[in-house]
């Protein structure tokens, strides 16, 4: 199970930052769960990829439901069921093998 989340090409990746960081700064990242991820090298989130809708947000509700709706894109998530915590906590596992943390949303009660 372990194995499932490697990426296919092995990433190096900095230790994890707790810096704060503002909504308005997200713009070339994604957050999950209150953490900011930096996926400024990948093109699936620039504006017209795949992705686009989660840069700039913590958008742990979308990535729990598996949504690339711009509604679903919100920080909340402790409402959801079991099954859908599950996903989200899979993501976040996913995002931390491939991408840095560069720190946690300001004000963020998420986590």
């Amino acid at each position: 199970m372990a194995g499932k989340f490697e990426p296919k090409t092995p990433v190096v990746l900095a230790p994890p930052k707790d810096d704060p960081i503002s909504v308005s700064s997200l713009a070339t990242c994604d957050a999950i769960k209150g953490k900011v991820f930096d996926v400024t090298g990948n093109k699936m989130y620039l504006e017209g990829g795949s992705y686009h809708v989660f840069a700039g947000h913590d958008a742990s509700r979308a990535l729990a439901l598996t949504s690339t709706k711009a509604e679903d894109v919100k920080p909340e998530w402790q409402d959801l069921e079991d099954d859908k915590k599950k996903v989200l906590d899979d993501w976040m596992t996913f995002f931390s093998k491939r991408y840095n943390v560069v720190g946690l949303v300001e004000g963020s009660t998420n986590q």
